[in-house]
């Protein structure tokens, strides 16, 4: 679903039929095709055990799809009149036990227990939304349909394959884990700082005074370069645990941040 105005609900109606380019709270409805539907929740690694959350599912197509696939998945829409339509669409597919809706306001709901967040929103909307995703488990794996994150650059994108005449990308990132701050190991010190999933900063080792190559974050998993040394690890709040490498030789790495 894409986003424009302010109306109030109206009624839901069996015999509702939505029309491309009508408008919603926040977007006009456009119909992702269901070929980049397909591409998102493959570029997601979308499986049994995940959690799908569409935001703005509007007939329920992405919601549904997932279900198709065994995986738990949850809509949530504004228009009272799609989320009927998107119920009556997953009876009709036979997915009611894995399909649910609900009319609600984005901005108002929880989805913090998604791990695949699906979106159609245009890019200012997803910036609103960015806060409250950078704060969702890490790992989680967010797709948009077209429309960007700001500053926050993807981890991957992908195409509908040929015959998709229109919103044919899409973009997933992948929730990074908080490590901004200094850490320590032994007689090393780290001072790491993070841009979404880049980390920069520089490592001291007495007089000794290295900056920090290569800083990447994918979920909870963190690897780096400093003075020769390659480490990655698992951070878990205040704790990373991994291993470094350096001279062919490999050990267990321990870091702690600083409070």
């Amino acid at each position: 679903m894409l986003v424009t105005g302010d109306r109030a609900p109206a009624q839901p109606a069996t015999d509702y039929t939505p029309k491309v380019g009508q408008e919603g709270k926040d977007v006009v409805w456009v119909p992702t095709p269901q070929t980049l539907v397909d591409r998102m929740l493959d570029m997601a690694k979308a499986a049994p055990g995940d959690h799908v959350i569409d935001l703005g599912s509007g007939d329920g197509r992405t919601v549904i799809t997932a279900a198709k696939r065994g995986i738990k998945a949850h809509g949530i829409e504004y228009n009272p009149e799609m989320v009927q339509l998107a119920k009556r669409n997953a009876e009709k597919e036979g997915v009611v036990d894995k399909a649910t809706f609900v009319n609600a306001d984005i901005f108002e709901s929880d989805f913090s227990q998604a791990t695949v967040l699906t979106l159609f929103l245009l890019t200012d909307l997803n910036i609103r939304l960015r806060p409250t995703i950078l704060k969702m488990k890490p790992g989680t794996r967010v797709v948009s349909n077209t429309f960007m994150m700001g500053d926050w650059e993807p981890d991957d994108r992908v195409e509908a394959p040929p015959g998709c005449s229109s919103f044919c990308k899409a973009s997933l990132w992948i929730v990074p884990a908080n490590v901004e701050g200094t850490w320590r190991t032994g007689e090393k010190e780290f001072v790491l700082r993070q841009m979404y999933q880049a980390i920069t900063g520089k490592v001291t080792q007495g007089n000794v005074v290295g900056p920090i190559m290569n800083g990447k974050m994918i979920g909870d998993r963190i690897m780096f370069s400093a003075e020769g040394t390659d480490y990655a690890g698992t951070v878990s709040g205040d704790k990373i645990e991994g291993t470094s490498k350096a001279g062919g030789s490999e050990t267990k790495w321990q870091a702690t941040r600083a409070k």
